[in-house]
């Protein structure tokens, strides 16, 4: 390390990345991705190459060697991408004058994976999907899930719910919220922010999750996702939160905000029931939170023709668009939305 390295000797160059990918406003899952990976690596470097007394120690032979004891066990998609996160590392430690040189380089040249950016999902039937939706009985899981197939949100998206998203009739629970602005006058909806992000404070609550959506978002709630919110909300705990979240935890997180881990956790938990996950599976095969925004959208851009309203729905339309469908929501987005939309029970 040269005279300006801004590390310490001793210091940790992974922790020191980690934060950098923090500040960078990650996602909660692709920090533990990063984290995962890394030390996976570090450990391996520990137990077979001893002789490196430090990372920057490590040939492009040893990460090869890491790779290799990988490959068979993960797709090959998911190899590519570990591949992927420890050039990252390196190439950033060498970009800051950490490290003397990036052994992933030559690496990534003669690697015959690649990451598939589009790959090709498992498929699923809809009367398929709605035998997996009646086997989730737990109403926080249910809420979640019927959330998700519903409106298409990502995790992030979902876990940043707080209760004034939402424009329901609450009075049965006993329940008097004061949606935010943007819903007056859009009973039955909710409402998907672009602006929240990992360490941002919004609504009085520091975020752990970012959004990724272009533009605000409207979306409406059918009478299927309101019964499932409805029941969710009759027992859902007092929330740790000023915000009032919509969704929190109900086990030894109790009240706290559903993180993006949690969420994955569940999904990963009902999907391994119907052999739909399985550890090492990629993107084509396993079925995870994101993947419930692929089937909403394949099955309504197909059912609709309407590939406008679709992407208003998804929030990652452009100005031109967005104006449109902004002006003619009740006319446009609620009634496409409710034509088309999927019934899960």
């Amino acid at each position: 390390m040269s005279a300006t390295d801004p590390l310490e000797a001793g210091d940790d160059p992974i922790a020191y990345f980690l934060q950098d990918v923090e500040y960078q406003g990650k996602t909660e899952r692709t920090y533990d991705a990063y984290e995962r990976v890394l030390r996976d690596f570090e450990r391996f470097v520990r137990e077979e190459y001893p002789r490196a007394n430090t990372l920057d120690e490590v040939t492009h032979r040893a990460c090869m060697a890491w790779l290799h004891r990988h490959r068979g066990s993960v797709a090959r998609s998911t190899l590519a991408t570990y591949a992927s996160y420890l050039h990252r590392f390196y190439a950033y430690m060498t970009q800051i004058g950490v490290f003397a040189e990036n052994p992933m380089a030559l690496v990534i040249e003669q690697m015959d994976e690649s990451i598939d950016v589009d790959p090709t999902r498992r498929e699923i039937p809809l009367e398929r999907m709605r035998e997996f939706v009646d086997g989730v009985g737990h109403p926080l899981d249910r809420a979640l899930i019927v959330t998700l197939l519903k409106t298409g949100i990502r995790a992030g998206e979902l876990c940043n719910l707080d209760l004034r998203d939402l424009n329901l009739d609450f009075e049965s629970l006993g329940i008097d919220p004061d949606p935010r602005p943007q819903l007056h006058g859009k009973p039955d909806s909710l409402y998907v922010a672009p602006d929240p992000a990992r360490g941002a404070v919004v609504n009085g609550e520091r975020r752990a999750a970012s959004n990724k959506r272009r533009r605000p978002t409207v979306i409406p709630v059918d009478d299927e996702l309101a019964r499932v919110l409805e029941a969710w909300l009759a027992v859902r705990p007092d929330t740790r939160s000023a915000a009032d979240p919509l969704f929190v935890s109900t086990s030894g997180k109790w009240g706290a905000r559903l993180t993006t881990h949690m969420l994955h956790h569940t999904v990963e938990k009902h999907a391994r029931r119907v052999d739909w996950h399985r550890t090492g599976g990629g993107a084509e095969e396993n079925v995870t939170p994101h993947y419930f925004r692929h089937f909403f959208t394949t099955y309504l851009r197909n059912a609709t023709g309407e590939r406008g309203v679709v992407k208003y729905l998804r929030g990652d339309v452009a100005d031109d668009v967005i104006d449109t469908y902004t002006h003619d929501w009740g006319d446009t987005v609620r009634e496409t939305y409710e034509r088309h939309i999927y019934r899960l029970s």
